[in-house]
C-alpha cells in the first residue's frame, strides 16, 4: 500500500487570498518601494501647484501694476481708451485698482461690460489651508470665471495695495499641464527611485537571505553533508551575524545529532548484551550464595560487598540502555544519614586510606533527604571522577584528597565536595554535562556526570562546578529538603558475667 505523497509548502494551497500578491520578497519589493516613492511624489504635488498658482498670478499683478505706471506717467492723463484697452490685454487683465490712502481707484479705464462676481485671492494674508486648496478650488470653478487678486505693491509705493481681475481660464489650463507635467516627473522618479533601491536591496539583502534559506533547506534534507552548512561571509552587519548564529546552530544540533546516534547505538548494543549480562551476574549471585554457606568469617566479611556490587552492575546495565530511550524514574525520597551514604559511596569508588581518601566534618547523625539508590549513583559519580582525576594528575606529588562538608540554605541541603586534582581542562567546561562530549579523560563517555545531574535535578536540586584550576575543583551538590538529624541511638547493653565460684 503506497502512502499518499504530501506536496511541498510552497506548493500547498493557500485559501483565503482575494488579491494577487507576488510571492517572492524581490518582487514585493520592488511594488512597495515603487509604491512608496509614489505617495510621496502625491504629497509633494499639492505644494508645488499652489506655489505655481501663486507664482503666476504675482506675475499677472506685476504686469497689471507696470501697465499702470505709462498711465500715470502722462501728466495730462490722455491716454486713450484703445491704448488702455491694449496695455490691460497685454498684462492679461480686465481691471486694475489701487488703493492710496484709504480709497481705491481705477488706473486703466476699460469698456463697459457685464462682469460676473469674480471670486477672491488675497495673496497678502494666506495661511497654508487656504494656499494648498486654491489650486484645486481654481480647477472646479466654472467656464469663464473670473479671480480677483490682491497683492503687495511692488513699482507703486504709495498704494497701500493692487487689486486685478482677470478671467482664470489660462491659469486653468496652465495648472492642467503643470499637474500633469508633475504626475509625470513623480512617475518617472517613482520607477528610478524604485528600481535603484530594488537592485540595492536585492543586493544586500535578498540574496543573501535566500542563500541562507537554501542552507537551510539544504541541511534540513541532510545535515552529515559538509556542501550543506552555511558560508560565513565577512559582513559585519545584521545578515553577517545571522550567518554565523547559523553556523553555530547547525554545530551545535549536528553534534546534538551525532549524541543522539551514540545513544541509539549505546542502547542498542546493551539491549543485545542485556540478557547474556544478566545471566552471567545471576551465576556470579549464585557462587556467592554458596560462599556464604561456607561459614568462612572473612567471606562473609567481603560477601556483602560483592552482592551489592553485584546488584548495581545489573542496575547499571539496564540504566544505561534506559538512559539512551527514557528519562530517569522519579525518585522515592526518605531521610537518608549523609555520612554514611557517603563512606558507601567512597568504598565503591576506590577511595581508601592508603591512596586518595575521603575526608568530612559531617556528624554521623546529619540526614538528606534522598533516594537511596539514585544518591549512591550521584556520590559514586562524582567520587569516582575526583580520584580518577587525581590519579590522572601529570605531576602528581601526594596521595590526593576528596573534602565533603554539609551546608544548609534556604530550605536546601547543599553538599560541597572539594579535591586537590589538577582541575577541569577549559575545553571541557562547558560541556562538561553532555553525555559523550563532556568527557576530560581519554577513553570516558561523559555519561557519569550527565547521570548524576540529571538525577539531582530529579531531587528538586541540581549539581554545578562551582570552581576548578591548578589546585583542585569545587562541585555543589543540592538536594530539597532539611531534614532533622537522626536520633542517637541508646547505648548497646553489656552482657552481664557470671563470676567464677
Amino acid at each position: 500500500m503506497t502512502e499518499p505523497v504530501t506536496p511541498p509548502a510552497a506548493e500547498l494551497p493557500q485559501p483565503g487570498r482575494r488579491f494577487p500578491w507576488p510571492g517572492g520578497l524581490s518582487a514585493r519589493l520592488l511594488l512597495l518601494t515603487a509604491l512608496f516613492v509614489a505617495l510621496a511624489g502625491l504629497v509633494i504635488l499639492p505644494p508645488a501647484l499652489a506655489t505655481f498658482e501663486k507664482q503666476w498670478l504675482l506675475d499677472r499683478v506685476r504686469a497689471a501694476e507696470l501697465a499702470s505706471t505709462i498711465a500715470d506717467a502722462d501728466p495730462e492723463r490722455r491716454v486713450t481708451d484703445k491704448v488702455s484697452q491694449q496695455l490691460l490685454d497685454q498684462a492679461g487683465v480686465v481691471i486694475v485698482a489701487l488703493q492710496v490712502d484709504g480709497a481705491r481707484r481705477l488706473v486703466l479705464p476699460t469698456e463697459p461690460r457685464s462682469i460676473k462676481p469674480p471670486y477672491l485671492v488675497d495673496l497678502r494674508r494666506q495661511n497654508p489651508g487656504s494656499w494648498l486648496a486654491a489650486p484645486f478650488f481654481t480647477l472646479k470653478s466654472a467656464p469663464g470665471s473670473l479671480v480677483r487678486v490682491m497683492a503687495e505693491p511692488r513699482f507703486r509705493q504709495e498704494a497701500e495695495f493692487v487689486e486685478i481681475v482677470l478671467p482664470d481660464g489660462p491659469l486653468k489650463a496652465q495648472l492642467v499641464v503643470t499637474f500633469w507635467r508633475l504626475a509625470a516627473v513623480t512617475l518617472f522618479v517613482a520607477g528610478l527611485a524604485g528600481g535603484l533601491i530594488y537592485l540595492s536591496l536585492n543586493f544586500l539583502l535578498v540574496r543573501p537571505m535566500q542563500r541562507i534559506t537554501k542552507a537551510m533547506e539544504r541541511f534540513r534534507a541532510d545535515p552529515e553533508n559538509p556542501q550543506a552548512r552555511v558560508v560565513v561571509s565577512r559582513r559585519r552587519d545584521e545578515i553577517g551575524r545571522a550567518e554565523a548564529e547559523l553556523d553555530l546552530m547547525q554545530s551545535d544540533l549536528l553534534a546534538a545529532l551525532q549524541a543522539k546516534a551514540r545513544l541509539a547505538a549505546l542502547g542498542e548494543a546493551v539491549a543485545k548484551i542485556n540478557h547474556d549480562l544478566r545471566n552471567m551476574l545471576t551465576s556470579a549471585q549464585m557462587a556467592s550464595d554458596r560462599l556464604a554457606a561456607l561459614g568462612d568469617p572473612k567471606v562473609a566479611q567481603a560477601l556483602p560487598r560483592l552482592e551489592r556490587a553485584l546488584d548495581r552492575a545489573i542496575t547499571l546495565a539496564t540504566d544505561v540502555m534506559a538512559y539512551g530511550k527514557t528519562k530517569e524514574p522519579a525518585p522515592v525520597t526518605r531521610p537518608l544519614p549523609l555520612r554514611a551514604a557517603l563512606e558507601m559511596a567512597a568504598e565503591d569508588s576506590g577511595l581508601q586510606p592508603g591512596g586518595v581518601a575521603l575526608e568530612t566534618v559531617i556528624d554521623a547523625r546529619e540526614q538528606v533527604l534522598a533516594d537511596p539508590d539514585q544518591l549512591h549513583r550521584i556520590l559514586t559519580n562524582l567520587l569516582r571522577n575526583a580520584r580518577e582525576a587525581i590519579e590522572g594528575a601529570p605531576d602528581r606529588s601526594r596521595r590526593g584528597k576528596v573534602f565533603v562538608e554539609l551546608r544548609r540554605a534556604d530550605g536546601m541541603s547543599v553538599l560541597r565536595l572539594s579535591d586537590d586534582g589538577p582541575g577541569v581542562p577549559e575545553k571541557a567546561r562547558n560541556n562538561l554535562f553532555q553525555p559523550f562530549v563532556g568527557s576530560v579523560r581519554r577513553g570516558g563517555t561523559g555519561l557519569g556526570l550527565a547521570i548524576a545531574r540529571e538525577l539531582a535535578q530529579g531531587h528538586g536540586g541540581d549539581l554545578v562546578l562551582v570552581e576548578t584550576g591548578p589546585g583542585g575543583s569545587v562541585f555543589d551538590l543540592t538536594l530539597a529538603g532539611t531534614p532533622d538529624p537522626a536520633p542517637e541511638a541508646p547505648p548497646t547493653p553489656k552482657p552481664r558475667t557470671r563470676s567464677k565460684p
